[in-house]
């Protein structure tokens, strides 16, 4: 007759088994997490993330901000100074210290099979299934290479893992219900699940499995007769608190963490507002002082105002043979650059000495400083939008014709108001061709740098034909504070996820040269002899 295995044995069998499991995990994220010494693969992004979060400069990514802080907090904490470039994969780190924010990776990596183990076991109470479950994520080969990088990845699957954990238990019978574990529990998988979005969007998949298993356990506690409805909206009210407010209220302190800490001018300014660049030090607009209205002869940029719009930009180069005439190219461009900047001059005169203001319904001129070619459209099809005219660069020093007219209009102006630096909403209408100023927001190929393209639009009505002034040269007049354009943290939040979710719709594939194909994986193709490479192969 078998012998029965005792509750003792199979809890020590159970300590035995999940103590295995963390050990080989442990030895296989960390097996020589030091090689190679150079960057690998999207290091060159989250590094150099992680090194702008350590030198307070701000920055534009497509994914919410808690994965970078904690490469960034890592980095720091371990000693990295922030100084080393990430320029590409293949750079040598020689004498930088990257190996704490990588040892940071790889110890979110090494927790999703340790946290596999418990779901399993919370959901069949079986020890040889929480063992295989576990060992499969264990040796899995492409999750220890993601592990061991620095990489978004490990940190947004802990995070996941996490909130999975969270929800099983909250869902298991063994935990008493308002009992403090429950309540620990409840509170755990609310931050987890806060911490997931925060890391990436895609984490709201997991939000939604955990909305759904909610919704079950919802309903099997409205349905169990012998509970008194007041339980059943006490669950409620309770699960709202934890699995709703609470990963918002978090979600928005990392936000307003990551705001406060990068307050300094970097790349990503364009993408963001006037009024949000204000708050950059360093920035051209922090603690900037220009004049309110804008003066004819005054040197200006004007930025798009739709989310994530650029400067309206040119440079010397010419429309290509075949792109409506082979005239300058006009573009938005959505970086800081001299190539923004143009004159705005009187449709039929030049300057004169007298201050004279431009306001809603005056015909203007807009004179590129860089090139002396003026703005001009005509009734050529744009170079992606063929529904649109093209609009181009043209005379020479500042002399051109008739298609350089624009009357420019304020957003729900009164005739004859002064146009305001920042605050004023205006379009600029062709005076012949009857179309407004816009940007398609399609990008525009290499012969354009891949800037994004700047077409005249006969729909009059177009939302993308907005603009406003942003930089404002002009000595005659006097100088204002910007501060009084400054955003609150609130509209500083929603701009910067209508940016994200603008920048994410806009995300297109490319090919480069470390992609690979599945034909090549089997025979080696490209694989190289005398340097340190990384295969990460997925079925």
């Amino acid at each position: 007759m078998a012998e029965k295995i005792g509750p003792m044995e199979n809890k020590t069998n159970w300590w035995y088994a999940f103590s295995l499991v963390l050990i080989l995990t442990i030895s296989t994220r960390f097996y020589k997490i030091a090689e190679p010494d150079h960057v690998c693969w999207d290091e060159t992004h989250f590094g150099k993330m992680g090194s702008w979060y350590i030198n307070r400069t701000f920055f534009f990514d497509v994914h919410p901000p808690l994965g970078k802080m904690f490469i960034g907090l890592s980095g720091y904490l371990t000693g990295y100074d922030g100084t080393f470039a990430f320029d590409k994969p293949g750079d040598k780190y020689e004498h930088t210290n990257y190996i704490g924010m990588r040892i940071a990776c790889a110890i979110l990596g090494a927790l999703i099979v340790p946290m596999a183990f418990l779901i399993v076991d919370e959901m069949t109470h079986s020890l040889m299934s929480s063992l295989f479950s576990s060992l499969m994520i264990l040796f899995d080969v492409g999750l220890i290479t993601l592990s061991q990088y620095i990489l978004l990845d490990p940190i947004l699957l802990c995070f996941m893992m996490g909130s999975l954990l969270g929800a099983v238990k909250i869902s298991s019978n063994r935990i008493e219900e308002y009992s403090f574990s429950w309540w620990l529990w409840l509170w755990f998988t609310g931050t987890m699940l806060a911490c997931c979005i925060s890391v990436k969007f895609v984490g709201l998949f997991i939000v939604l499995l955990v909305g759904l298993m909610t919704i079950v356990d919802l309903w099997n506690i409205l349905g169990d007769l012998a509970r008194p409805m007041i339980d059943t909206v006490k669950q409620l009210i309770v699960r709202a608190i934890f699995l709703i407010i609470w990963p918002l209220a978090l979600y928005s302190v990392f936000f307003y963490i990551h705001l406060t800490v990068l307050n300094h001018s970097g790349s990503g300014d364009g993408f963001y507002s006037s009024a949000f660049q204000s708050q950059l030090i360093g920035n051209s607009l922090h603690n900037a002082s220009m004049p309110r209205h804008v003066a004819y002869g005054a040197v200006i940029t004007l930025k798009n105002h739709k989310t994530g719009g650029g400067y309206l930009h040119s440079h010397y180069h010419l429309y290509p043979e075949g792109i409506g005439a082979r005239q300058q190219q006009i573009t938005t461009y959505t970086h800081k650059d001299d190539n923004n900047k143009w004159i705005i001059k009187k449709y039929n005169s030049d300057v004169t000495e007298d201050v004279d203001l431009v306001r809603n319904g005056d015909l203007i001129r807009l004179e590129h400083l860089a090139t002396r070619r003026n703005l001009h459209s005509h009734k050529e099809h744009a170079p992606v939008t063929k529904k649109h005219y093209q609009v181009t660069g043209y005379g020479e020093n500042g002399t051109g014709d008739v298609n350089d007219v624009w009357k420019v209009t304020i957003l729900n102006g009164m005739e004859g108001e002064e146009i305001k630096t920042v605050t004023s909403k205006i379009k600029f209408v062709h005076y012949l061709q009857s179309c407004v100023l816009t940007t398609s927001g399609k990008q525009l190929p290499k012969w354009a740098y891949e800037q994004q393209e700047v077409s005249c639009n006969p729909n009059l009505r177009d939302l993308s034909g907005i603009w406003n002034v942003e930089e404002n040269i002009f000595e005659k007049l006097e100088n204002v504070s910007f501060e009084v354009y400054a955003p609150s943290f609130l509209e500083r939040f929603l701009e910067s996820h209508a940016v994200m979710l603008q920048g994410n719709a806009g995300l297109k594939p490319k090919e480069g040269e470390i992609t690979s194909r599945p034909w090549q994986w089997p025979i080696n193709y490209r694989v190289s002899m005398n340097q340190f490479c990384i295969y990460l192969l997925k079925i």
